[in-house]
């Protein structure tokens, strides 16, 4: 009879034991999928701002040029 009992405590003991790994591992499946979401937007912004650098990159140098040349051509020390 107490053999009988414990069989089925531990029947008992496996099945809430497989619902709760199921449990827990669908929160992690929904974990992934929310972090592959957001590293996918990360992506993306990243892949914006370096375009947006590419076309403000060049710019940026010919500015430092006229610059150059403005200091140059105002500077007191000019002979």
């Amino acid at each position: 009879m107490i053999l009988f009992l414990l069989t089925w405590v531990g029947l008992g003991c496996w099945c809430v034991c497989f619902w709760w790994m199921h449990r827990i591992s669908s929160r992690q499946d929904a974990m992934l999928e929310e972090l592959h979401e957001m590293t996918t937007r990360i992506e993306k912004l990243s892949q914006a701002e370096h375009d947006l650098i590419s076309q403000v990159h060049p710019q940026v140098g010919e500015i430092k040029e006229h610059v150059e040349n403005v200091r140059q051509v105002v500077s007191p020390e000019k002979s």
